[in-house]
C-alpha cells in the first residue's frame, strides 16, 4: 500500500522554488524544466523536470527505452529539446559548459589502434586540456587504476572491462565539475562494477557532481543521494532515496510458537504466510502496541524483525510492476 511522504517535494518549475532555494543557499548543477522530445510522431520524453544539487550523486532509474538517454543528451545540449528549458552549471545554453563536463555515453567507442594513454589524453584535449598535460595525467590515472603497464599498448589488446576503464578515465582526465555516465555498469563483471562504484564515490568526495543512468536498482541504492524514476518518458518520482523508500511502510516478519490465541487479533487480515512466518506491513500505530498485543496474547515470539523496504520495492510501488519487470529483465 502506498504511503505519501510527509516531506514536501518541490520541482524546479514550482512557484517560488528558486526563491526558496536561494534563501537556503542551495545551488544546482543541472535544472531541467518540462523537457519534451519528439522524434517524428513518437514522444520519447514527456515533460521531465528535475534538479540536481551540486556535489551529489544523482541517479536516473528506469527500464531501457524509458527516456533516460534522451533526457541526458538534452541536459548536456547534445540534442535540442522540442520544448522546455535546461540550465547546466549555471548556463542557459548547455554547450557553453561543455569543458566543465565529463560525459561517458552509452555507446562505447575508442580507436582500436590508439594507445591507451593517447586515448585518455585525446579525450581530454576535446575538452580543452593541453595534450602534454593530458598525457601526464593519463599516465597517473592509468597507474592508479592498475593499467600502468597498458598505457602504451593499443586499445585492441585490452579486455572489454579494461577498455571501458580507459574510456572512463578519458571522461575524468580534465577534472570536470559535472560527470555524466550513461549506463556505466553495462557490460562490466562484478569486480569491475565494484571498482567503478569506488571511483564514483571518490570523484564525489573530491567535489564533483555525478549523474548516472541505470536500469540496475542496486547501484543507485548503494550510491545515490537523490534519484529520478523515469517510466514512459515521464518522471514518476524525484527526490531523496529515503523518500522513495518512505512510499512504503516497513515490513514485519513474525514467527511465533503458538498457532492460535488472542494475539492473532494483532495480525492484519491481509498478512501472508512465508513458511512459519507471518509477513505484513507495520501498523500505523507502530511497533510498541503490536509487541504488547503479541506478548499479552500469548504468541510466544520466536523472531520479530522489522524490515525497511528496499529501493526495488519502492520502484515497483511508484513505477508499477510492468516497468520493474522490464528493469529486472534488462539487468
Amino acid at each position: 500500500m502506498l504511503r505519501h511522504s510527509t516531506k514536501t517535494h518541490r520541482s524546479p518549475n514550482d512557484a517560488g522554488f528558486c526563491e526558496q532555494q536561494e534563501r537556503e543557499g542551495a545551488t544546482w548543477a543541472v535544472e531541467a524544466n518540462n523537457l519534451i522530445k519528439d522524434f517524428g510522431e513518437t514522444r520519447a520524453v514527456d515533460g521531465v523536470s528535475l534538479a540536481v544539487p551540486t556535489g551529489t550523486i544523482y541517479g536516473l532509474l528506469g527500464p531501457n527505452g524509458a527516456g533516460k538517454t534522451t533526457t541526458l543528451r538534452m541536459m548536456l545540449g547534445i540534442i535540442d529539446p522540442s520544448a522546455g528549458e535546461v540550465r547546466l552549471l549555471g548556463h542557459s545554453r548547455p554547450i557553453e559548459a561543455a569543458r566543465l563536463v565529463g560525459y561517458l555515453p552509452e555507446e562505447r567507442g575508442l580507436y582500436p589502434a590508439m594507445q591507451s594513454r593517447e586515448a585518455v589524453a585525446f579525450m581530454g584535449a576535446l575538452r580543452g586540456l593541453p595534450i602534454a598535460e593530458g598525457r601526464r595525467r593519463a599516465d597517473e590515472l592509468l597507474e592508479r587504476h592498475g593499467l600502468g603497464e597498458w598505457g602504451r599498448k593499443p586499445i585492441r589488446t585490452l579486455s572489454k572491462g579494461m577498455a571501458q576503464t580507459v574510456q572512463l578515465l578519458g571522461t575524468l582526465v580534465h577534472h570536470p565539475r559535472l560527470i555524466v555516465l550513461d549506463e556505466p555498469f553495462s557490460g562490466l563483471d562484478a569486480i569491475n562494477q565494484g571498482k567503478l562504484e569506488e571511483l564514483i564515490r571518490r570523484e564525489a568526495d573530491g567535489g564533483a557532481t555525478i549523474i548516472f543512468s541505470t536500469h540496475v536498482i542496486a547501484h543507485a541504492e548503494r550510491l545515490c543521494e537523490r534519484i529520478a524514476i523515469i517510466a514512459g518518458g515521464k518522471v514518476a518520482f524525484e527526490g531523496e532515496v529515503d523518500e522513495a523508500r518512505a512510499q512504503l511502510r516497513p515490513i514485519v516478519r513474525l514467527q511465533t510458537r503458538a498457532e492460535e490465541g488472542e494475539w492473532r487479533k494483532a495480525i492484519p487480515s491481509n498478512a501472508r504466510r512465508e513458511g512459519r512466518a507471518w509477513v505484513f506491513e507495520l501498523p500505523e500505530s507502530g511497533p510498541e502496541p503490536l509487541l504488547k498485543a503479541l506478548i499479552d496474547g500469548g504468541a510466544g515470539i520466536e523472531t520479530l524483525a522489522i524490515e525497511r523496504p528496499g529501493l526495488h520495492d519502492a520502484f515497483v510501488a511508484i513505477a508499477g510492476h510492468a516497468a520493474a519487470a522490464e528493469m529486472d529483465k534488462s539487468a
